[in-house]
């Protein structure tokens, strides 16, 4: 499906939209009591049982472990 091209203004509108999503949510969290929160971080963390192993869980780790150490190594750190 070819894409078609859109106005400065349309995509300006778009971005403004999404700001606004971001500031919602945003404004949304940080109304969320500390209590719900940990709640919803229990739920998560005992959720995880539900899924199976990742057989490629152990080789992303080493990568993105990887990709830090060149990343600091490029910066300086």
């Amino acid at each position: 499906m070819p894409s078609m091209p859109i106005s400065k203004a349309d995509a300006q509108a778009y971005l403004d939209r999404w700001s606004m999503v971001r500031d919602a949510e945003a404004e949304q969290l940080r109304a969320t009591p500390m209590e719900t929160k940990a709640r919803q971080l229990a739920s998560l963390m005992e959720s995880r049982e539900l899924f199976g192993e990742d057989p490629t869980r152990e080789r992303e780790i080493d990568e993105v472990r990887s990709r830090w150490v060149r990343l600091r190594q490029v910066l300086g750190g």
